[in-house]
């Protein structure tokens, strides 16, 4: 018997009155500021490169130069009402040999009867999973991990941290969620709420990124790279599949430019799989794509020129 619609196909809570009502991630340790216990080669990270939320662990992984203290791997991007799977030899589990990641869950908590998601962070030493929410592991993967990067960034500093909290709360609220609370929604009223949300925000957005170069001014912070995984899938998937039709991302110069100079950020391109991501999507969610046909456009190049660093420079003497 397939699980109840909510739990196997994505939508990761029962849609109450229409609206799309996200579960909570289950587990929430977090390892501590100075980096007890975040030694090199006992964590290793779950990831589907098809998952927003997935993607953002990614990033802060290669933006710290982690990949040598924690190791990762994928589960197939095309997931069933069984969750997401290991499906040898291209996707598979060398940490534990597991086949379904449901079997993280279940060492960690048996019994556990809730949805399971990408990423997770699991501690080999105990052999079970630390966390899986993915705001948290972008805060203390730069945090916690700091003695065993390669390269630490400061993607939280101190002076920008009530600025970054407030637009992360927004963005998230009506971009990064706010997407999937326009495709999972059961009635015209919670969708229209959802895309008009959307779209206030996008709007924003864009005109903030018109005099400043990144979110919070000339210096990248954890604010940009929690947006960028929305927009990188934006015009491929959420356009069309979730039904977010009023202005592709190119329609935005300013919010297009920006997502082209965050992807050439060095190693980023990396953490970007198109692929996966539409085979996840158009293959993942037959309450909404039943034939399963994936969509072949459109044809965006990423990698074209972006003058981002011009804006700062027209605007640096404006006030903001």
């Amino acid at each position: 018997m397939s699980p109840p619609e909510g739990r196997g196909f994505d939508l990761g809570a029962e849609a109450r009155g229409g609206e799309f009502v996200r579960q909570a991630s289950r587990f929430r340790d977090v390892l501590g500021a100075e980096g007890a216990g975040a030694e090199a080669g006992r964590y290793h990270l779950y990831i589907s490169a098809a998952c927003p939320w997935s993607q953002r662990a990614m990033i802060v992984r290669v933006l710290h130069g982690l990949e040598g203290a924690i190791s990762m791997s994928e589960v197939d991007p095309v997931r069933d009402d069984r969750g997401w799977a290991f499906t040898e030899p291209d996707f598979s589990d060398p940490v534990n040999g597991f086949g379904w990641l449901s079997q993280a869950y279940e060492a960690t908590d048996p019994g556990f009867d809730g949805r399971v998601s990408v990423p997770v962070l699991w501690d080999r030493q105990q052999r079970q999973i630390v966390n899986n929410e993915s705001a948290d592991l972008v805060r203390f993967l730069g945090s916690a991990f700091h003695a065993v990067a390669e390269h630490p960034v400061d993607l939280y500093p101190l002076e920008l941290r009530a600025e970054i909290d407030e637009l992360n709360e927004r963005i998230y609220e009506t971009v990064n969620n706010g997407v999937y609370r326009a495709g999972f929604a059961r009635s015209q009223p919670a969708y229209d709420m959802a895309f008009d949300a959307l779209f206030e925000t996008l709007d924003e957005l864009e005109q903030r990124l018109s005099d400043r170069r990144y979110l919070l001014g000339d210096r990248l912070t954890e604010a940009d790279w929690r947006l960028f995984p929305t927009l990188v899938r934006f015009d491929s998937v959420y356009h069309v599949h979730f039904k977010c039709n009023r202005r592709r991302l190119v329609d935005y110069p300013s919010l297009w430019g920006y997502t082209r100079e965050l992807y050439a950020q060095p190693g980023i391109a990396a953490t970007v799989n198109m692929d996966h991501i539409k085979r996840h999507y158009f293959c993942t969610h037959p309450m909404i794509n039943p034939s399963r046909l994936i969509a072949r456009g459109p044809e965006l190049d990423f990698t074209a020129p972006h003058d981002r660093a011009s804006v700062s420079q027209r605007h640096s003497g404006e006030p903001r």
